[in-house]
């Protein structure tokens, strides 16, 4: 079998790029944010704008797409980008499949189990260290009653 070495850290150069674009990344991200936060609101509550439509389905590929990159932040930033859309696309096939299967299809109810399975899968990822801290304690804990 072979071992696979993930990426842990970018370089100092590439942290401290000087010139113009440099803060670039947190604006992107929070224009993000903000239009699938939209989306998912404008498809809620069943609104006429023109903007319901690819702002609901900009939400649909990026929450997922988040949830999964998180989870993946060992992986070079294009293969993680790749990689959490190919997730984002199938995870909203599986919803729907899931839904018509079952005979309960509604647009809202997607964007619902979406959004549910989204953050269930963020907060898998952000509760992962402290799984980490307990294990660590629970080792510890049994080091000292063998003593």
């Amino acid at each position: 079998m072979q071992t696979i070495r993930l990426k842990t850290s970018s370089t100092a150069d590439e942290r401290a790029r000087p010139g113009p674009g440099r803060d670039l990344g947190p604006l992107f991200a929070g224009a993000a944010t903000a239009v699938a936060g939209t989306g998912a609101l404008l498809a809620l509550t069943d609104s006429g704008s023109s903007l319901r439509g690819p702002f609901a389905l900009f939400f649909l590929l990026a929450a997922p797409a988040a949830a999964i990159g998180a989870a993946l932040r060992g992986l070079d930033p294009p293969a993680r980008v790749l990689t959490a859309l190919a997730g984002a696309v199938a995870l909203d096939m599986l919803v729907a499949q899931g839904m018509l299967a079952t005979h309960h299809w509604s647009w809202r109810g997607g964007v619902v189990a979406v959004t549910a399975i989204s953050l269930l899968l963020l907060l898998l990822v952000l509760l992962r260290p402290v799984e980490r801290i307990l294990k660590r304690m629970s080792r510890r804990a049994g080091k000292i009653r063998s003593s």
